[in-house]
């Protein structure tokens, strides 16, 4: 029984270090990444979204562009929301700020570089359906409840800043500290539970689950991804070993819109700014947007 449990950890620690390997750097980078962006560049990113506001564009590419800033955007959703709450409260539209707010929960700066380890063609594939999915959500704002409102911020207020140290350098270090730190276990849960996945899952039953260009497989994904998403990077291993067992692309696209959609922190936070009708629509539109999304990219290729 000994010897048993020691070639199973010995199988399970080469599976987990060959992945640690392989997306390491990816993190590391991310985090770097991240730091930067919220240390030297998320005010200006807010400032564009108020310069956004006050110039006035047309519609759509009122949209689009608050879609590509909460892309940009380093914060959580809990340190969206105060933010958006704020730019509500000077008269922003609701559907840029739906854009803004629904790509900023799909992706951020850390995470598009993660999902570089996916390679080329997926982390393009991610990050043009959650500019889309943002979009769409603008859009759908715009066209449906443009007379009502669509969010209600009253409880919410400007959100505490963390990065105030006056040396730049320990503003920046500590910054990346309560990144590696709030990401860092569920990073490597991530890698254990994909190394757990090559040991003892066949890659046939993945296959089977996830593969092809069917509907089955984009709606198995979008719904595998409710329960079992956590942290972005937690989920990157998991999306690179089932990508290598035959897990079609648009089934990871849908996989990546639902997950963090319907992360439970997020989920959380958007219960009370939305409502039980609105909320309602909104996992609503996140299904039908991953739908959508995975059979389009499966078409394409």
């Amino acid at each position: 029984m000994g010897e048993i449990l020691r070639r199973e950890a010995v199988y399970l620690w080469y599976y987990f270090s060959l992945q640690l390997e392989q997306i390491l750097g990816y993190w590391i980078l991310g985090m770097v990444l991240g730091s930067v962006v919220s240390v030297f560049f998320k005010d200006r990113i807010h400032h564009l979204l108020r310069l956004l506001d006050q110039k006035g564009p047309g519609e759509v590419m009122g949209i689009a562009a608050a879609s590509a800033l909460g892309i940009a955007s380093p914060l959580c959703m809990y340190g969206t929301i105060p933010i958006a709450a704020s730019f509500s409260k000077s008269g922003m539209k609701d559907q840029w700020l739906g854009a803004f707010m629904m790509s900023s929960i799909l992706l951020n700066p850390q995470l598009a570089v993660y999902s570089m380890s996916l390679g080329g063609t997926a982390a393009a594939i991610r990050l043009v359906s959650c500019f889309l999915c943002g979009m769409g959500a603008g859009i759908c704002i715009r066209i449906f409840f443009r007379e009502k409102g669509f969010f209600r911020f009253e409880s919410f207020t400007e959100p505490e800043n963390h990065d105030t140290d006056p040396n730049v350098l320990r503003r920046f270090a500590k910054n990346l500290g309560r990144n590696v730190k709030a990401t860092g276990p569920w990073f490597l849960l991530g890698i254990l539970l994909s190394a757990l996945f090559q040991r003892y899952v066949p890659a046939r039953v993945l296959t089977d689950l996830f593969g092809g260009s069917e509907a089955f497989g984009v709606l198995m994904a979008a719904t595998v991804g409710v329960p079992l998403y956590v942290c972005g990077g937690g989920t990157i291993p998991l999306l690179q070993i089932w990508l290598a067992d035959g897990m079609s692309m648009g089934a990871a696209a849908a996989f990546m819109i639902t997950g963090p959609a319907t992360k439970i922190t997020n989920l959380g936070a958007l219960k009370i700014v939305l409502g039980a009708k609105r909320f309602g629509i909104y996992l609503l539109f996140v299904m039908a947007c991953s739908l959508v999304s995975g059979l389009t990219v499966n078409c394409l290729v």
